[in-house]
């Protein structure tokens, strides 16, 4: 395999006696979608969270891009090229779909302004803004109140804002969640197309589309991963079937 582009080496986070990460290693090479399951509580948002820099981990090392970015804030790893979706939308509920977008576009600028309106202006921002729209389908909704958009469509346009950072890598947090069978169908066919542009990390629940999308999955259990391999060997893995997937899942 080429090099990782993303290196995760003996991550540990604690809170009191409660082990989120216990001495997590992964990496995430170019061009793949590298899934991260596990049961509710397994640690898999707090690993993310060490990642993009939200939280500080009490050991181990993160390296993005040959960089060591341990130390690095939220917005500097931003900048470095890491996008980051979530599992709890992050969105300005009461600005409009394109000016989320917009908003977006600007960070990856990193450029300061004081006022918003004269931003809302820039012929640059809102073709990149738009442009990420229209890839998600919600360039139709571009003028509507994120406030009343479907949790689906939120969702969506978290992505969209992601688009907009032109990231070398993306970190995703359970980006189906709320969209329904169609909408799930819909964005797995997209994310199967992306990785072209720069691998994802994804934490998911849907199984189909963990299947159906990636190259590797890794499984966290209680803070620990219990295993690492293709989709064939994880539905296959005795430990993986014994603590997350179940009987129901074939073989």
């Amino acid at each position: 395999m080429t090099d990782a582009l993303l290196q995760i080496k003996g991550l540990n986070k604690a809170f009191g006696a409660l082990v989120a990460t216990d001495d997590v290693s992964l990496t995430l090479e170019p061009g793949e979608i590298h899934a991260l399951i596990g049961p509710n509580g397994a640690g898999k948002s707090t690993l993310i969270k060490q990642i993009a820099g939200g939280l500080k981990p009490d050991a181990g090392e993160i390296r993005f891009n040959g960089q060591d970015i341990t130390a690095l804030s939220t917005v500097a790893r931003a900048r470095a090229g890491l996008g980051r979706t979530f599992q709890i939308s992050s969105l300005a509920m009461e600005y409009t779909v394109l000016q989320n977008a917009v908003l977006g576009a600007l960070g990856h600028r990193g450029t300061v302004w004081r006022f918003f309106a004269p931003v809302m202006k820039n012929a640059d921002l809102r073709a990149a803004a738009l442009t990420a729209l229209e890839r998600v389908g919600l360039a139709d909704q571009a003028g509507k109140r994120t406030a009343d958009l479907s949790h689906g469509q939120r969702r969506l346009l978290e992505v969209a804002v992601a688009l907009t950072l032109h990231p070398k890598v993306f970190l995703m947090d359970e980006p189906m969640a709320g969209l329904g069978a169609s909408g799930s169908k819909r964005l797995t066919g997209f994310l199967d197309g992306l990785r072209r542009e720069a691998p994802i990390l994804l934490v998911e629940h849907d199984m189909d589309a963990v299947f159906a999308l990636a190259d590797r999955i890794s499984v966290l259990v209680y803070g620990k991963i219990i295993a690492t391999g293709t989709a064939q060997e994880i539905r296959a893995h005795p430990e993986v079937r014994e603590a997350y997937l179940g009987d129901e899942v074939p073989a």
